[in-house]
């Protein structure tokens, strides 16, 4: 399974893109939102993790583009920001996001996130690109 992983930092891309290649994960990173859509157009990605706050597109603008393609609507998309705010959360849920993690936040966590929502696409008869 290949992952995306969205974010403008790149210790957290870093961070990330090893502690998933650890649990067996093929991974590719982008810097921000427009990045992402580029890179989602020549990889065939399965499951994204993106920050909200990025230059250029940040994460809820980057959510809206992707679920509003239906060919690539199905990809989940989990949301690991800062941005605690209940406000900014139904934000991201409106625009499409899966799930929403708060950082700090641990790697465990978001696997734990990872397979939760694969589990609730194959148990509920969703295609998914699994």
């Amino acid at each position: 399974m290949k992952i995306l992983i969205v974010d403008d930092d790149k210790t957290t891309r870093k961070l990330l893109s090893l502690y998933l290649k650890g649990k067996g994960y093929d991974v590719i990173t982008a810097e921000n939102g427009l990045d992402a859509m580029e890179k989602i157009g020549t990889e065939d990605i399965n499951f994204i993790l993106t920050d909200m706050n990025m230059p250029y597109m940040d994460g809820i603008e980057f959510t809206r583009n992707l679920k509003s393609d239906p060919t690539l609507n199905s990809i989940p998309i989990v949301m690991i920001t800062t941005e605690a705010d209940e406000d900014e959360k139904k934000r991201a849920f409106e625009a499409g996001v899966d799930d929403y993690l708060v950082k700090p936040t641990n790697a465990d966590q978001i696997n734990e996130s990872i397979k939760r929502i694969l589990k609730k696409m194959f148990s509920t008869g969703g295609e998914g690109n699994v």
